[in-house]
């Protein structure tokens, strides 16, 4: 009988305690997990090695010989400033909330010097440091405006060079990561960018054709009976895309802030439309030009990177397949044919990868999210029956196109007229690297 009691009081007394456990799981704060702290750690350097020295090796290859120091430093120069600024401004402006009415365009002033982030708090709604998410959106915040050094390379003066580069984070890159990220019109719009396809390569490359169309062309570029402007160092070339490649995995893996099945899946797509980019790529070049090329394959792996970079985490195997695909088939065909009949010198096809390739992938994350990856509810793309999400992601996209180029405009003629942007005749026939910096690379 005192058994009986005993089971029938336990069962109440659990009746009771049940929701009251529920409500207290549901209400409980995150708490730190050692697991994403250490992973986006991991992500954070990744990505910083993709400015230093992955895009620097990168770029400075594929330059010639004289003016491969200068790329160089233009890469070590952004990585430097663009730190300090983002500490010191950019990241308030980026992610923290402005007076009712301006939080739609722009954050505010609240965490300037990153004042009031202690080094225990964390991120509203996540498991790990904001000081870490710091960190890490900072190294978004270097690689961008370095990717816009592959559209002038060659024929900048670094003087203007580095004042364009700063009051373009400060008033490009800024406020349109608040769009995107920081609560931003965009972002409450329901466009989805997982890890920078309109905050960072349409942002970067439509700058760059900007900045390319402005500055003019290098003396000798695409002159009949000229010889052609080749790389210098093609192992610099593949080096530099290994190095990308590899930390585009923290690029993509760590945007989802977590060690979780997300980030798993983002790489996973990520090395999937990397690996069909780069073999398209190359399979066009056997057919075109009849011989694949080592260079023609590394641009082919930027491509399936950039484009699958904003669908990373939306996207399954599948979209991860066809983005790669269409990116390399329309980036070739931009970097082959149209750049040469528009007569713009994009000298290292800054837009006709970074910045096609961010549209294509941008677009077709309207194509082919899935609530696989996205979950219950969330978003999903046309050929899962949704037409509303590519709407949202075409509106998204032409946003960032209008906004970047016209910023980038504004900017270009103030430097200009401020102390000049392009180099002189004499600088650019003797090289950058003796003209601007005194030093030369090979003896």
């Amino acid at each position: 009988m005192k058994h009986k009691i005993l089971k029938y009081v336990t069962m109440l007394t659990a009746l009771f305690l049940l929701p009251a456990m529920a409500f207290a799981q549901e209400s409980a704060e995150p708490t730190l997990s050692g697991g994403d702290t250490a992973w986006i750690i991991v992500a954070t350097i990744l990505v910083m090695m993709m400015t230093i020295p992955g895009l620097a090796l990168f770029y400075g290859g594929l330059v010639r010989r004289k003016n491969v120091l200068s790329v160089l430093m233009q890469c070590l120069i952004l990585t430097s400033v663009i730190i300090i600024e983002w500490v010191v401004i950019g990241y308030s402006l980026a992610f923290t909330s402005s007076p009712e009415g301006l939080n739609t365009f722009v954050g505010g002033f609240d965490k300037v010097f990153l004042q009031g982030i202690g080094i225990n708090d964390l991120l509203e709604g996540y498991t790990i440091p904001e000081l870490l998410f710091v960190s890490f959106q900072g190294m978004f915040a270097v690689i961008t405006p370095a990717l816009i050094v592959g559209a002038f390379a060659e024929r900048i003066k670094f003087s203007g060079f580095l004042l364009f580069s700063v009051l373009w984070a400060l008033v490009v890159y800024n406020p349109l990561a608040h769009w995107v990220w920081g609560g931003g019109w965009i972002g409450e719009m329901g466009a989805i960018d997982f890890a920078g396809g309109t905050v960072v390569h349409i942002n970067a490359g439509i700058s760059a054709l900007v900045m390319a169309i402005l500055l003019g062309k290098r003396r000798g570029w695409n002159v009949k009976d000229a010889p052609p402007i080749t790389p210098h160092n093609i192992p610099f070339v593949v080096i530099g895309t290994a190095l990308l490649w590899l930390g585009w995995l923290g690029f993509n893996g760590g945007s989802g802030l977590a060690a979780d099945g997300l980030a798993t899946s983002a790489i996973l797509v990520t090395n999937i439309a990397a690996a069909a980019a780069a073999l398209t790529w190359a399979i066009l070049d056997w057919i075109i030009n009849k011989k694949p090329t080592i260079v023609g394959f590394c641009t082919g792996v930027v491509a399936g990177l950039v484009a699958i970079t904003p669908a990373a985490g939306s996207t399954g195997v599948l979209g991860a397949f066809v983005i790669g695909l269409a990116a390399s088939l329309i980036c070739f065909f931009m970097v082959a044919t149209v750049k040469h009949k528009l007569g713009y010198d994009d000298s290292l096809d800054a837009f006709g990868v970074h910045g096609v390739g961010g549209i294509i992938g941008s677009i077709l994350i309207g194509v082919f999210a899935t609530q696989t990856i996205t979950g219950e509810g969330g978003a999903q793309g046309a050929l899962y029956g949704d037409w509303n999400q590519l709407w949202i992601q075409v509106v998204a996209t032409a946003a960032t196109i209008v906004f970047s180029a016209v910023m980038t405009w504004i900017l270009f003629k103030i430097v200009d007229l401020l102390i000049g942007v392009r180099a002189s005749k004499e600088s650019e026939s003797i090289g950058l690297d003796i003209a601007e910096h005194g030093e030369i690379a090979y003896e």
